[in-house]
């Protein structure tokens, strides 16, 4: 194939160019690029900055549209502009002349794919791994799966992981008591309402609802999105049928559910309301989702600033995920400045209660819905500041897309240290079993003095204690169990992981580096 002298920079010609020089994965990775954008007689500090603005998502590679943005910063670049961040929003792009490149190379045979269909561990050729999330893929299923296999991490901590938990759009999920405006926030960011949306005073929304991007609106039933392979919510099904009818997805075409998916809660029962038990585990379903989550929006009104048993019960869910905490007071507009002034000394002091840490949690105040703000009650001053926090608040959420793989490749980190602590202490207790008489007496004995037992493994493998599971959780699960069939140690899957966090990590992320640095 040739590329003629002369491109028109459209979506035809640049299809037709990244069919060219594509692995066959359609990405183009930093070794592709190395050897395609030199053709452009660019200087390498140019082209450095074509590859960090394109690549604005830190991914390692290319897709189609970052390949787009990357054929008119290079044509930009040949007509001596300065490349920047902004340039592409500020060029006329139609009237752009095209990039003086030559032919590029033949395309390679497709990798394989397919690498989760197996049960077992397999080694995974190191030439199919073209981005970051690819070598976590590899790393998972031939070091991490099979230590959490082996102590059976699945059943205590979390489900194994798939391949669409990996390649899954970021998500923010919004908690809050009812009426306190998450569906309608939800809506205000769309600039329109999803399929199977309601608002109103009462508690409309009595299921979990995650919108996401698709060819037709429609709702998707729980069952049938939690059996979808290409979908990330399979761990759900342990939850139970009852948890699965009060699930649903809806699809809806848009621009922004093409980077982020959006988690619609039901709100939060207080006073006596309460006492009505769900016919599922809330705090668990919360939990999963927020350990899925990039961003978890709490929302408060003015006027519900207590913390009911059960808020605090999902606030407590959230421990491990603080730094993905962020807190909305919704609806400030309906207070004047003097009271909001009092609301929010009030929210701190209540949130002060419920969540553990030293550091004030950031509090985004504004009116969060398509209405003009009432500025009869806030006043000029009121509503500048509704407008800066609206706009902080609008650019955490901008930057989710950007941050997802620095996330991804975190929670990946956090997952494999628990699975290392979970390790450790399956096989002491196997360890603490006597070989012949005595082994039911021993196991409750395990059982009723778990927290001693964690401080034994602490000790022993010096471990940092904030790192430990729930102990009341891990006892729960635990009484299910026979201790004496788990598996002893074995410091081969051990050492694998920590050889895997010490150096294929750093080597995954060196690999995958802006290749012009």
């Amino acid at each position: 194939f040739f590329v003629h002298r002369i491109l028109t920079l459209n979506k035809t010609h640049c299809r037709f160019l990244f069919l060219v020089i594509k692995d066959g994965d359609g990405r183009i990775t930093g070794k592709d690029a190395l050897k395609f954008f030199a053709m452009s007689k660019l200087s390498r500090p140019e082209l450095k900055q074509v590859w960090a603005i394109a690549d604005s998502k830190r991914q390692g590679f290319l897709g189609f549209q970052e390949f787009i943005g990357a054929m008119q910063l290079v044509s930009l670049a040949q007509e001596g502009h300065e490349i920047n961040q902004d340039i592409l929003s500020n060029a006329d792009l139609e009237s752009l002349k095209p990039p003086a490149m030559e032919a590029p190379r033949q395309p390679e045979a497709p990798p394989s794919a397919r690498w989760f269909s197996s049960k077992s561990s397999k080694k995974i050729p190191l030439k199919s791994v073209t981005s970051i999330v690819d070598g976590l893929k590899k790393l998972y299923i031939e070091k991490l799966k099979p230590l959490e296999v082996t102590y059976q991490f699945n059943d205590f901590v979390s489900p194994l992981l798939t391949n669409s938990d990996f390649d899954a759009r970021p998500m923010v999920m919004l908690l809050g008591q009812y009426s306190t405006g998450k569906t309608t926030f939800i809506k205000h960011l769309l600039k329109s309402t999803y399929p199977g949306a309601h608002i109103g005073p009462e508690p409309t929304t009595d299921r979990f609802v995650v919108i996401t991007s698709g060819p037709d609106e429609r709702s998707i039933p729980g069952n049938t999105i939690a059996v979808q392979a290409d979908m990330p919510y399979g761990g759900l099904t342990a939850f139970g049928s009852a948890f699965l009818s009060k699930f649903e997805c809806s699809q809806m075409p848009h621009p922004l559910l093409e980077h982020i998916t959006f988690v619609d809660t039901p709100g939060v029962l207080s006073g006596e309301k309460q006492r009505t038990q769900r016919s599922y585990d809330f705090t668990g379903v919360t939990s999963w989702f927020a350990a899925k989550c990039d961003l978890v929006l709490l929302l408060f009104d003015p006027h519900k600033l207590d913390i009911s048993d059960e808020f605090k019960r999902v606030i407590g869910s959230l421990r491990g995920h603080d730094d993905k905490i962020r807190v909305v007071l919704n609806k400030a507009d309906q207070v004047d400045t003097q009271q909001l002034m009092r609301v929010y000394g009030a929210l701190l002091w209540s949130l002060g209660k419920v969540l553990n840490t030293p550091e004030v949690m950031r509090v985004y105040i504004g009116s969060f819905n398509d209405k003009p703000v009432n500025e009869a009650a806030i006043g000029p001053i009121g509503k500048e500041l509704f407008e800066r926090e609206q706009e902080d608040l609008l650019s955490d959420l901008k930057d989710i897309p950007k941050k997802a793989c620095d996330r991804r490749i975190n929670e990946f980190v956090k997952r494999a240290r628990a699975a290392k602590i979970h390790a450790y202490i399956i096989s002491h207790l196997k360890k603490e079993m006597p070989a012949m008489m005595g082994k039911a007496k021993t196991q409750q004995r395990l059982i009723d003095n778990l927290e001693d037992e964690f401080a034994k493994v602490q000790k022993e493998f010096h471990l940092p204690p904030g790192d430990f599971p729930n102990v009341e959780q891990f006892r729960e699960v635990l009484s299910g169990y026979n201790i004496d069939k788990f598996e002893k140690l074995k410091p081969k899957m051990v050492q694998a992981v920590d050889d895997m966090l010490a150096f294929d990590i750093p080597e995954l992320l060196r690999k995958f580096r802006n290749p012009y640095e």
